[in-house]
Formats: C-alpha cells, sequence, structure tokens
C-alpha cells in the first residue's frame, strides 16, 4: 500500500509538543516578569534570605511555559535544575523534553547526555514525545542514522511510535533523501507492524565508537529507564493505525512530492479530506507548489481558487508559489499581477516576495518596474533584501547604467546596514565580470559597520577582479595584505593568482606563488600546472614548459592528456615534430591514448613542416576514432585545408572545404584559406563567389580575411567589389591595419584617380599624420557613390579642433565636390587659404573637378590662366583635370587646345622636370 497524499519546500512540522499551552497567552504575559527576575536572581550578589524566591509560587503548567521561552542552553539548564531544587518539585518529563529540545538544536550532546541520565535517576520514564524530540534534533544535527536509531531503543524500551513521533521519522528520511524508505516505515507503521525495522539497517554494534558522537549515542543507548508496558498498550500497538493530525499528511504529501510520486501525491491529499482532516495553508501551499513544479499550472490555480472554498486564507506563502510558478513560465506580468495581490489580500510581501519579484524583473532587465518595487519596499520601512543587491546591481552594470549602480549601493550598502561578506563579494564579482575593477575596488575598501570582518571569498573575488583588468601589482598586494588583517589564503587564493599571472605573461611570478602554495600546505592539482605550463609557452619560454610537467612528476601530480597535450601543441605549432612525438610516446608509455585533441595538434605540426603523408594518416585515425562524434574537427580540418593549399593541391583542398560546409562546420579561417588558394592559383571568380557566400552565412569576418578578398577585387579590377568588401570590413567593425591601406591605394590607382592625390595620401599615411586613415576611405568611397559614407569620415576630422593639414583639406574638397556640395567645397578653400594652408596642384586638380561639375566656367579659366602664367607647377595630372572640366563644361574646343598644350609642354623637351610620378606599390 501507498499512501496517497503531495510538495512544497516544506520545513519539518510545526507541531507543538505541548498543544495544551497554545493558548495561554495571558500566562505568557503574567510570568514575563518571573523570567527576568530568575535571570536577575542569579546576577544578583545582595539577595538577602528574606528576599522571595520567584520561582516558588510557580505550578508545573506555569513552568513549562517559562522553559519554552528560553532559547539559550544554559538558561534552560539552569532553569530546570532551579525548578527542580524546590522541595515541592515533581519530576516531570515535559521539563525535560524542553530542555533536551534546546541543547540538542545547539548540539551541546555531552550535556544532552548527563540530563539523560539524570532523567533515569529521577525515575522520569521517556515518553513519545521525549522520542520524538531527540529523533528531531539529532536528524537536524545531520544524524539522521543515529537519530533513526532511537526507534530500535524504542523497541527495546516496549514505546510503540505515536502519530508525531512516525511523522519526525518521516521528516528525517525524507530530509536524507530515502524517499522509498520512508514510505515503507510508514506502511508498516499504519498496518501495526512499527517493530519491523530491519529494513532501516539499524545496528548498534556498527556505530563507530571512536567518533566522539557515536561514542555519546552508545553511552545513551545504555541509560533511560524503562517504562513498565501494559498488555493493553501492546495489543494497542500492533493495531492499524488512521491518521488524524494535519502535520503527518502535510509531511507526507511534501514526501511524496519531493519524489516526484505525483499521483501518490494527490492521493494522500484526497485522502486526507475524505477522513475528515481539514487541511490548512501548509497543505495548500504544498500541493500548489508540486503542481506548479511540475507545469500543472491549471491544477495550481484550481487548488488556490479551492482554498477559498475550503475556508482556507491564503498566506504570504501561498503567493510566492504562485509568482515562483509564473516566474518559471516567464509570465512576468502574471508575477506582477500576484505580486500586487498580496496587499489586495490585506498581508504584506515578506522578503521572499520581493526577492522573486526583484529576481525576475531584474533578468528582464525592467528598470522602471524593479525601482517601483524598491520604492515600495522602502515606503514600507523595510530594506532591499541584501540577496537582490547584487541582483539589481547586475542589471544596472549589464545595461551600462555603472552610475545608477553606485548611487544604488551608496543607497543602500551604507556603514549602518548589515551585509554579509558573501554578499559583497556577489557584487564586487558583479563588477570585477566586465573589466570595472576600480568599481569593484570601491565597493570592497568601501564604509561596512563597525566590527565588519571580511571573509576569506570576498578577498578571492577582489583578487579576482583585479585579474580580469591586468592589475597584478594590486592583487599581488592585496594577497600580502590579508595576512596582515588575520585572513589567511586558501587553495581557491592562490589557484586565481597564479591563473592571473600565467595570463597576464607573467609565468615566473606565478612559479613562485605556485612554491608558496605548496609551503602553505596546499597540494596544487593538475590544472594549476597546466595553465602555468600555458603561460611558459605563450612567453616562448619551451624549457621552463617542459620543467613543470618534471616537477608534476616530483611532487606526485599525474600528468593527464591535457597537460601532455599542451606540450604536444606547444612544439607543433613551432614546427618541432621531433619533440612532439616524443611526448606522444611519453602520454602512451603512462598509459594514456591520445585524443581528437592531441592527434589534431600533431596534424598542426606536420602541417608547418609541410609532412603531407603524415598528416594524412593522423587525419584517418582521427577520422576512426571520432566517426561517432562527427569525426574531425573544424581546426583538423583546417589544417589540412591549409597543408593542401600551401601544396596547391586544390582537389584534396576542396573535397574538405565541402565537407565541413556540408556539416556546417566550416569557420572564417576555412573562408580565408580556399579564398588565399582560389587567389594563388588566379581563380578569382571563385574567391569572390567563396567570399559572397561567407557574407551571407552572416559570419564574423576579421582583417585577414577582408584583405585576402580585397587582393582578388583589385587584381580583377572590380573596383566596386573592393569597396563593398571596405564597407563591410567597417560595418562589422573590423579595423583597416597598413595592409588594408596599401591595398587601398592600389585600389585608388587603379581607379583612375590622379598619381599625385595618391602619392600625398600615402606619404601622409607613412607619417602617421592623425585623421589620414578617414581621408585616404572618404576618397574610396567617393569614388564609387558612397557619399553619406564619405562626407561622415571627412566631417568627423572637419569638426574637431585639431589643425587640419593639406591633404585632409584636399579630400575634403573633392569629397564635397564629388557629392554636388560645390559651395561647401569653396568654403572649405577659402578656410584653408584663411589658416594661411598654400594650394599645391592636388588642391587645383580637384577644384577644377569641381567648378567642371558645376558648371563654373570662370573658375577653370581661373585655374588655366594660373596654369599658363607659371603661377601653378603644372603636371599631367592637372592638365587632365584641365581637360576634363572644359569637357564637362561643353566647351570641346577648349578642351582640345589644352591637350595640345599639354603635349607640347610636358613632352616637347627632353629635360623637362615634369611627368607623371610613379607610386610605389607596398
Amino acid at each position: 500500500m501507498a499512501l496517497q497524499c503531495p510538495k512544497f519546500p516544506l520545513l519539518p512540522p510545526k507541531t507543538s509538543l505541548f498543544p495544551h499551552l497554545s493558548s495561554e497567552s495571558a500566562i505568557h504575559s503574567s510570568l514575563s516578569s518571573t523570567s527576568r527576575s530568575i535571570s536577575l536572581s542569579r546576577t544578583s550578589s545582595s539577595i538577602t534570605s528574606s528576599t522571595p524566591d520567584p520561582t516558588s509560587h510557580l505550578t508545573p503548567k506555569q513552568q513549562t511555559i517559562i522553559l519554552t521561552s528560553l532559547s539559550d542552553w544554559r538558561e534552560s539548564l539552569r532553569t530546570l535544575y532551579e525548578f527542580k531544587s524546590r522541595p515541592d518539585y515533581q519530576p516531570n518529563p515535559v521539563h525535560y523534553n524542553i530542555v533536551l529540545r534546546t541543547l540538542g538544536l545547539a548540539r551541546k550532546w555531552d550535556q544532552l547526555r548527563l540530563l539523560w541520565i539524570d532523567m533515569a535517576k529521577e525515575g522520569v520514564f521517556p515518553t513519545n514525545t521525549t522520542y520524538a524530540t531527540l529523533i528531531d534534533v539529532f536528524s537536524k544535527a545531520g544524524m539522521v542514522r543515529e537519530a533513526l536509531l532511537w526507534l530500535k531503543h524504542m523497541k527495546s524500551r516496549g514505546i510503540v511510535p505515536d502519530e508525531v513521533t512516525m511523522s519526525t521519522v518521516l521528516c528525517a528520511l525524507k530530509n536524507l533523501g530515502e524517499f522509498d524508505l520512508a514510505v515503507k516505515y510508514f506502511n508498516n507503521w499504519c498496518q501495526g507492524r512499527h517493530g519491523e525495522l530491519d529494513f532501516l539497517e539499524l545496528d548498534y554494534g556498527s556505530v563507530d565508537v571512536v567518533n566522539p558522537t557515536s561514542f555519546l549515542l552508545s553511552e545513551l543507548f545504555k541509560s533511560g529507564s524503562r517504562a513498565p508496558v501494559s498488555a493493553n498498550d501492546k495489543k494497542q500497538g500492533d493495531l492499524p493505525r488512521k491518521l488524524q493530525l494535519v502535520s503527518t499528511y502535510n509531511t507526507l504529501i511534501d514526501l511524496f512530492g519531493k519524489a516526484g510520486r505525483l499521483k501518490e501525491a494527490s492521493d494522500t491529499f484526497k485522502a486526507m479530506l475524505d477522513a475528515g482532516v481539514k487541511p490548512d495553508s501548509f497543505t495548500f501551499n504544498t500541493m500548489i507548489n508540486i503542481c506548479a513544479s511540475n507545469r500543472n499550472l491549471d491544477e495550481a490555480e484550481q487548488l488556490f481558487d479551492k482554498m477559498a472554498e475550503r475556508g482556507v486564507t491564503p498566506d504570504v506563502i501561498t503567493f510566492n508559489v504562485l509568482m515562483t510558478m509564473h516566474g518559471s513560465m516567464g509570465d512576468i506580468k502574471a508575477v506582477l499581477s500576484t505580486y500586487e495581490r498580496i496587499r489586495l489580500s490585506g498581508l504584506e510581501p515578506d522578503t521572499v516576495s520581493h526577492r522573486i519579484a526583484l529576481r525576475l524583473l531584474c533578468e528582464k532587465q525592467m528598470v522602471r518596474q524593479v525601482e517601483k518595487v524598491i520604492n515600495g519596499i522602502l515606503d514600507s520601512g523595510s530594506f532591499v533584501d541584501e540577496e537582490s543587491i547584487p541582483i539589481i546591481t547586475k542589471m544596472y552594470i549589464d545595461l551600462g547604467l555603472i552610475h545608477r549602480a553606485n548611487k544604488f549601493l551608496k543607497k543602500h550598502c551604507s556603514g549602518e546596514r548589515k551585509i554579509s561578506s558573501r554578499n559583497y563579494a556577489a557584487i564586487i564579482d558583479t563588477y570585477g565580470e566586465k573589466g570595472l575593477w576600480k568599481e569593484a575596488e570601491a565597493v570592497f575598501y568601501g564604509e561596512r559597520e563597525i566590527g565588519y570582518r571580511r571573509d576569506i571569498v570576498e578577498y578571492n573575488i577582489m583578487i579576482k577582479a583585479y585579474g580580469l583588468g591586468k592589475q597584478c601589482e594590486k592583487a599581488f598586494s592585496l594577497y600580502e595584505t590579508m595576512k596582515r588583517c588575520g585572513v589567511w589564503p586558501d587553495e581557491c587564493t592562490f589557484n586565481t593568482l597564479i591563473h592571473m599571472f600565467s595570463v597576464c605573461g607573467l609565468p615566473g611570478n606565478a612559479r613562485y606563488l605556485l612554491d608558496r602554495m605548496r609551503n602553505n600546505g596546499f597540494k596544487p592539482g593538475w590544472q594549476i600546472y597546466s595553465v602555468l605550463m600555458e603561460g611558459y609557452s605563450k612567453k616562448g619560454a619551451f624549457l621552463e614548459a617542459v620543467e613543470v610537467l618534471d616537477e608534476m612528476n616530483n611532487f606526485g601530480v599525474r600528468a593527464n592528456e591535457i597537460v601532455y597535450g599542451l606540450l604536444i601543441d606547444m612544439f607543433a605549432e613551432l614546427g618541432k615534430v621531433d619533440e612532439s612525438l616524443f611526448y606522444l610516446n611519453l602520454m602512451q608509455e603512462n598509459g594514456l591514448e591520445p585524443n581528437k585533441v592531441v592527434l589534431t595538434s600533431l596534424i598542426k605540426g606536420y602541417a608547418k613542416s609541410n609532412l603531407l603523408k603524415e598528416a594524412q594518416e593522423v587525419y584517418l585515425q582521427i577520422e576512426r576514432i571520432g566517426s561517432e562524434d562527427g569525426g574531425p574537427d573544424t581546426i583538423a580540418s583546417n589544417c589540412m585545408l591549409n597543408l593542401y593549399a600551401n601544396l596547391g593541391m586544390i582537389t584534396e583542398a576542396t573535397h574538405i572545404f565541402d565537407e565541413l560546409r556540408r556539416k556546417c562546420k566550416a569557420n572564417r579561417s576555412s573562408y580565408t584559406i580556399m579564398i588565399n588558394l582560389y587567389e594563388t592559383l588566379n581563380m578569382l571568380d571563385k574567391a569572390t563567389k567563396i567570399f559572397e557566400e561567407f557574407c551571407k552565412l552572416g559570419l564574423e569576418p576579421d582583417v585577414t580575411l577582408v584583405n585576402e578578398i580585397m587582393v582578388c577585387y583589385v587584381a580583377k579590377g572590380d573596383i566596386r567589389g573592393f569597396v563593398d568588401s571596405l564597407k563591410y570590413m567597417l560595418d562589422n567593425k573590423v579595423f583597416p591595419d597598413d595592409m588594408t591601406y596599401c591595398h587601398v591605394f592600389k585600389a585608388l590607382k587603379k581607379a583612375g584617380l590622379s598619381n599625385e592625390m595618391v602619392l600625398q595620401l600615402e606619404r601622409s599615411f607613412r607619417a602617421r599624420n592623425q585623421y589620414v586613415q578617414n581621408a585616404i576611405l572618404a576618397s574610396a568611397f567617393s569614388l564609387y557613390g558612397m557619399h553619406k559614407l564619405a562626407l561622415d569620415l571627412c566631417k568627423s576630422y572637419l569638426i574637431s579642433d585639431s589643425k587640419h593639414d593639406l591633404v585632409l583639406y584636399n579630400v575634403a574638397i573633392r569629397v564635397f565636390g564629388s557629392a554636388g556640395h560645390v559651395s561647401k567645397a569653396m568654403n572649405l578653400f577659402t578656410k584653408m587659404s584663411d589658416e594661411g594652408i598654400e594650394p599645391d596642384a592636388v588642391t587645383y586638380e580637384n577644384l577644377l573637378f569641381c567648378y567642371g561639375k558645376a558648371g563654373m566656367a570662370a573658375g577653370v579659366r581661373r585655374i588655366h590662366g594660373l596654369v599658363n602664367e607659371g603661377d601653378i607647377g603644372a603636371n599631367e595630372s592637372l592638365y587632365k583635370a584641365l581637360i576634363d572640366a572644359y569637357r564637362d563644361l561643353g566647351r570641346t574646343d577648349l578642351a582640345e587646345s589644352v591637350e595640345r598644350e599639354m603635349r607640347f609642354v610636358l613632352f616637347s623637351d627632353d629635360d623637362s622636370d615634369f611627368g607623371a610620378t610613379e607610386i610605389e606599390d607596398s
């Protein structure tokens, strides 16, 4: 029989050991002064013999109330013995039970043992309540096995567990996760077979006497009076039982819910109703939570409605469960609605309510609603729960609202507020993860309440934040400081520091800390050694990396595939295949077989050495061992792809590339290799087609890839495609490098821009003049009608306060004129003159371009006159600009005249210094 019953994160049933006292509020009030008098009488040294004893007039019930009100185990124990010192005191098991519970919850096991022995001496027999108390406190102390041994003790004393004791046992087994054992014990109890305990494997002899707590338990079992068991009690103990307490049903429902046995939970709830036991809010909360946890939302809502039908008033926990349910479904609107219903129901949201609402709103980054909830909390006279503070801070930081995050913390983490070090650590980590080490530092060193002590976790998180911000000196300084503050570094401290120094390129410092770590009694794992090894590898300190492996062996740390793989990969990157093979053999000698990662490193080494046959053999080996999980990964395939490309083996390279595309594994490197291969073989159309495919896939480009395709477009003479690829680069926030600008110079020359203009740009770029990169890009975009982009690039430097040079003005005049803004181009020429910058031939060339487009014949004639008079040093580009300007004006006669003039001036005299200036290809 599996009793049918329901889950909410239940606490153990709140059953009072003394239900008859629950209505004694008047007695509690009248005895408060008596309780204080008892405490005062212990500390007063001036009490005379005539002073009346405050305990002399108390009845047993009043004594019980006083003992129940005392939470300190010392006060509780002293008060009991004061009662016992009265000549008229009658030993009372209820009093002993109360003090046993207080001692057990305080984990004062020796005092508990002495009190248990005292019970036996006084002839006070342990009752069901006594055993329920002992089972409860032992299980809460994490000694569930020892707690259950009390059942065997009960059996030896002939005491039959009542419903409260049985429910306590169920709670202990439930919290241990032994759901099947709990159900079996419950079924046995219901059928009167409470004495069948063998399935629990309870054995006094198996108690470890070396363990002090277990020794104490064995001593307890030797003591205790045996109450006489009547034949009637024994007979009743064997009879079937029926549940009567709502708390027992609650425990069962929660038990089945946590075990995932939903049918039994529902059946238990139904059995409870059939038995006439009225469910309380705890019951409904548990059932609602079970339904919500299993996404039975309609049933959960129906149960909520049934609460009102049954006359059970929902409490705050009920609404919290509903909020959690809606939150798990992402229904933030329902969460907020339920949050508002708490107040509409005459209740006040508790800390858990606020925490649920704030967490969900912060996850959705709903700043306005979060601040509304915070204001509501403050208006109610409460504080924002400290668990919510890191979550709210993270929301602000993720949204880039750093100032508001700082302001929020200043308001809610003042010096008077007690925030745990753990939550401060969470706040610091939120800043640190974004690289905001200064803000994290401000929180760490900020004002705290008097007597505050930072724990090791907070120090470790601050060190981590420094590490992410590459602040190695500050991190090490904090490490030195923490010891002076009485906080000793733990294993995590050393791991964080070693990792930080290794990543920041300071493996020597990391090694020093590794020695300190060992000197402090910690044994570093292979992970730390591998981080240090990788740090040396990146610095090119290969001998030191190898020494780390030797050090591991000396300290008894066994290297695994990852450690050997690092060394194999390190030498493979250098093309040192022999060294890679040495560590591969060493790895196999230590019983480790190479995995796909290690074999991929080998392929990398073979590829760098152009060892085709060996690389192919390893690649086939990867295909064999990795056939079940998709074969070689992208890295291995790219290594082979690169090797085939270097050897010009286009058929084999295409085969691997097609396989990568078929499996959707081709990445940026794959496309870059193929584009480079097609460019090398002058298969430019295929190269550009591959690039177009790359763009459609939405993969993230890098500067190397775009540079490769630019070469193809320039070689094809497809300058439009070249400019499009340049725009694609900027749209994807890929910054051009020096090679990119070299390609741009070639493209500008091929597009027809004058040699003088291109040479001027190139010289300015080599001089690293300010804003020249913008001018170069603007020139390229302007040539192919991308006027808005070109104008924006020019405006970016024209609006600056910096002084502009001749090159920047020349480009801007050309760009504005090309975009049809001739008047603005003329204004720039005037501004240039006002700043004392003398125009050169390129300036006049650009002015002619503007005059011709705008139909300004007078301007063209003026420059022509300056050329004829020798005021402007004429060159071929300037004459061609004059010819183009006259043609734009429709004066072909003048254009032909200038053409004859150019031939006469430039080509008639062999000694002439004029001529086209060739631009050196970079």
